[in-house]
């Protein structure tokens, strides 16, 4: 089964960039659709992107054209480049499988300042 671990957060002022990873081990990452989500502070968890197994790509609305996600098979590692980032972009990010096989992880902060 696999398990996964984000890292990458951090604090980055308003515009800036970020990229998030997520290390898969115990199965190759690239046998699986695969999404980041986040959550912020007081809201539920939301959608932000998803890469599935043969490489297509979609992203909820408001990251759209500022975030991309992405995936390298030899690292068996998924990313999640963030740039133009806002204050509304601040909270805990996780990556999963799609379906989610697993629980949560612990996640990775990023905190946006204005």
């Amino acid at each position: 089964q696999v398990q996964l671990v984000e890292s990458g957060g951090g604090l980055v002022q308003s515009g800036g960039s970020l990229r998030l990873s997520c290390a898969a081990s115990g199965s190759i990452l690239s046998n699986y659709d695969m999404g980041w989500y986040r959550q912020a502070p007081g809201k539920r968890r939301e959608f932000v992107a998803r890469l599935s197994s043969s490489g297509y790509t979609h992203y909820t609305e408001s990251v759209r054209g500022r975030f991309t996600i992405s995936r390298d098979n030899a690292r068996n590692t998924m990313y999640l480049q963030m740039n133009s980032l806002r204050p509304e972009d601040t909270g805990v990010y996780y990556c999963a499988t799609i379906p989610q096989l697993n629980p949560w992880g612990q996640g990775t902060q990023v905190t946006v300042s204005s």
